[in-house]
């Protein structure tokens, strides 16, 4: 029988580190108190492209907190004894960002397109008028400009820091960074288009049967190599031993 994990455990899917816990907001959160550090979401796309890609792999086990993003990660841990829930990060993005409103936090906000930059700061002025953000960049910036967007998103200790440059870009740019930083830092993927209403997310029963990307692959069919990974992710945990 699956055991109901309570308090966040470290383990591995494939040997990548992943974080099973019962809240994924209240494990933000409690990392948020204990000083910050960098959140990702762990999907069986990721999960392959980081066993491939060593940089990636290296970011994903020196992040403070891990969850189960993917149906197919949830899946694998319950083959290992521990039963978790789906935790999508752009709920738990959106979770923070209330959360941060509340709160007064220092929110920054990094990456999409320009066009999308701007939908996204005038549906978020909408949606939480009580969020304040101090610092805003879309991602289509001239290798030049990186370091002083950088020194400048530093300088202004933000609390809360989401960011939209993809797997794996987000993932390795956040951990390159210098510390110490505070804070909790977050790569999103594509959750600023949704927000700022570029695309859609995929309907509620979809989700419930746990199909979103097949919605995606409609939505995006240049997708269709990389949904490849998830045949492969699952045929690699069905060989791997119990």
């Amino acid at each position: 029988m699956a055991a109901i994990v309570t308090d966040p455990v470290r383990t591995q899917v494939l040997g990548i580190p992943v974080d099973v816990c019962a809240d994924v907001l209240q494990a933000a959160l409690e990392l948020r108190r204990r000083g910050g550090g960098q959140i990702v979401t762990l999907n069986a796309e990721m999960t392959m492209a980081a066993r491939a890609d060593p940089a990636l792999g290296a970011a994903i086990a020196a992040a403070q907190l891990v969850i189960a993003d993917g149906a197919g990660v949830v899946w694998a841990l319950a083959r290992q004894g521990y039963r978790v829930r789906r935790s999508p990060g752009i709920e738990l993005a959106w979770n923070l960002l209330e959360h941060a409103a509340d709160q007064g936090w220092r929110v920054a906000l990094v990456g999409a397109s320009p066009p999308v930059m701007v939908a996204l700061r005038q549906r978020l002025a909408q949606a939480l008028p009580a969020l304040k953000p101090v610092f805003c960049a879309h991602g289509f910036q001239t290798p030049e400009s990186w370091p002083e967007l950088e020194r400048q998103l530093l300088t202004v200790r933000p609390d809360l820091v989401l960011v939209a440059l993809g797997v794996p870009r987000q993932e390795t740019w956040i951990q390159a960074l210098p510390g110490p930083r505070q804070g909790l830092w977050m790569g999103v993927g594509g959750s600023f288009d949704v927000w700022a209403g570029a695309k859609k997310r995929a309907p509620a029963w979809m989700g419930a049967l746990q199909i979103e990307w097949l919605y995606r692959l409609l939505q995006e069919p240049a997708r269709w190599r990389r949904m490849l990974a998830l045949p492969e992710f699952a045929w690699a945990v069905l060989r791997e031993r119990r």
